[in-house]
């Protein structure tokens, strides 16, 4: 991609619609939250600051040969913009960062924590759920004067649904909050390792939620179809107990992909859990990872439906396997000795199980049961309608989701822009918008995909579960003016 970024300014200019960012940092001061969290939330809450800012400390107090004893993953040690004190200080003052907008080209913004992301993470269920209760006091309260053009997320615990459940209800209906950053890939027990329930490193395994959980979150879900609000995922895809991205010398290393990583866990268990299925009208979306992953999730889903369907699976069942042709083809060409040794092959210890279970039942084999698929183009409506995608403006491989000639069935995924200002990848938060745009100044999408991807998927994530998310704010009538569009549109091609 080009590097000539242009003026933010002058872009905004030239659009006919707004910009909206829907996924910015903003960084907590630390004394300050202090402070309010021991006032709102007593020693607990300052209790689960203290071990999410050590959980990082502890790592970067290690030498690499001390992380390496550990196994323990290299992590940023720089990881905040200093030298732009300007944006520094953007990202950690709301009303400077309200003064600026126009200047950035941004018309509206949704901005997620930065120390706060970790602490749906926290193991201890207590300090876990009074930390995320005063953190998202201390959101509303640092944000409420901003609300038409900036609107923060709400940190929701997911150990269990009754916590996520009590979370959602108290940051929607009493702090007036909108948006809900959820946690996931939540680390359990391994019973066998672990008989006393105690999480030890190493002997966990992470809850992605929709499939093969500890517990069963279609309540979540449900409470988030009434509350309107449209889950959203930022979870950390690195660390002890995932494996990979554990260099204990190279963050970069670490770093490159995480993101996408948690998002595809997450994405597929919701998928093959059948989640878009019994909640056909709840909107997803997975941050920061960029959209490629998402293409390749989308594009192998269908390729292995079309081979482990449950009339598909017929092509592999043991059953049909003719062995009498087996063993005169290996008489004629390996010879008789080796022809005898076939009765020797053990079979897999539950073959004849599933053998018996697939005469009876074909469809209880069948990965993909829990969300009713019947043709492959199912899972192009139950994949693209329901989820979006959170790319940062540098990431080229954005114009993947737009490029409907490779995608099965023509489908376009739907990306949201995400500035991810606050964070060491943004250098120059003037930069953001100049970025994004030279994916059509480089000929990789056109000018209306550019539409799409700054404003109009966005309008249809957060406003298609919410209808009034927009109301009050400075994109209110370009919000609806593009909803009644896309409906009427939807009228026009059913009643054709």
């Amino acid at each position: 991609m080009s590097k000539n970024h242009g003026d933010a300014r002058a872009i905004r200019s030239r659009l006919e619609y707004p910009v909206i960012d829907s996924d910015g940092h903003w960084l907590e001061t630390g004394p300050l939250l202090r402070d309010y969290l021991a006032k709102v939330g007593g020693s607990k809450a300052v209790e689960g600051l203290r071990v999410r800012n050590e959980m990082v400390a502890s790592v970067l107090g290690l030498t690499d040969d001390g992380r390496r004893h550990q196994r323990l993953g290299q992590e940023a040690w720089w990881a905040l913009p200093t030298r732009n004190t300007l944006d520094r200080a953007s990202a950690m003052i709301p009303r400077l960062l309200y003064e600026r907008l126009d200047e950035l080209g941004l018309d509206f913004t949704i901005l997620y924590p930065t120390l706060a992301l970790m602490m749906p993470a926290l193991g201890d269920d207590e300090i876990r759920r009074v930390t995320c209760r005063a953190l998202n006091m201390y959101i509303a309260e640092r944000f409420r004067d901003f609300s038409d053009r900036m609107t923060p997320a709400a940190v929701i615990p997911m150990h269990t649904p009754g916590e996520a459940i009590e979370e959602l209800e108290y940051a929607v209906t009493t702090l007036g909050l909108k948006v809900a950053m959820l946690g996931s890939l939540i680390p359990r027990p391994i019973p066998a390792l672990a008989p006393d329930g105690a999480l030890r490193r190493g002997a966990i395994w992470f809850d992605v939620l929709g499939l093969d959980g500890e517990h069963d979150y279609d309540p979540v879900w449900a409470k988030c179809v009434e509350l309107k609000i449209a889950p959203t995922f930022h979870s950390n895809g690195r660390g002890p107990g995932l494996g990979l991205r554990m260099s204990p010398t190279n963050f970069t290393y670490n770093h490159i992909g995480h993101f996408a990583a948690a998002g595809e866990a997450v994405c597929k268990a919701l998928f093959l859990g059948g989640v878009t299925r019994r909640f056909p009208n709840l909107k997803f979306a997975f941050l920061e990872g960029g959209v490629g992953w998402a293409c390749a999730l989308y594009a192998d889903l269908i390729g292995h439906w079309k081979k482990r369907n449950s009339r598909a699976l017929a092509e592999v069942n043991p059953a049909y396997l003719d062995r009498k042709l087996l063993r005169e083809l290996f008489a004629s060409y390996e010879g008789e000795s080796a022809a005898a040794r076939l009765s020797e092959s053990k079979p897999n210890p539950s073959g004849q199980e599933l053998i018996d279970t697939w005469a009876t039942n074909p469809a209880s084999l069948d990965d993909y049961a829990a969300c009713g698929i019947e043709t492959a183009e199912d899972i192009r409506d139950l994949f693209v309608r329901n989820f979006y995608f959170g790319c940062e403006s540098d990431d080229p491989i954005n114009a993947w989701a737009f490029n409907s000639s490779i995608s099965p069935f023509g489908a376009r995924l739907k990306t949201l822009f995400g500035s991810d200002i606050g964070h060491f990848d943004v250098a120059d938060m003037t930069h953001v918008v100049p970025e994004a745009y030279e994916l059509v100044d480089d000929g990789m999408i056109a000018p209306d995909d550019f539409r799409d991807f700054v404003f109009g998927n966005a309008v249809e994530f957060w406003a298609g579960m919410n209808p009034d998310f927009f109301n009050g704010t400075a994109v209110e009538e370009q919000a609806r003016s593009w909803l009644d569009l896309r409906r009427e549109q939807r009228g026009s091609a059913s009643r054709s």
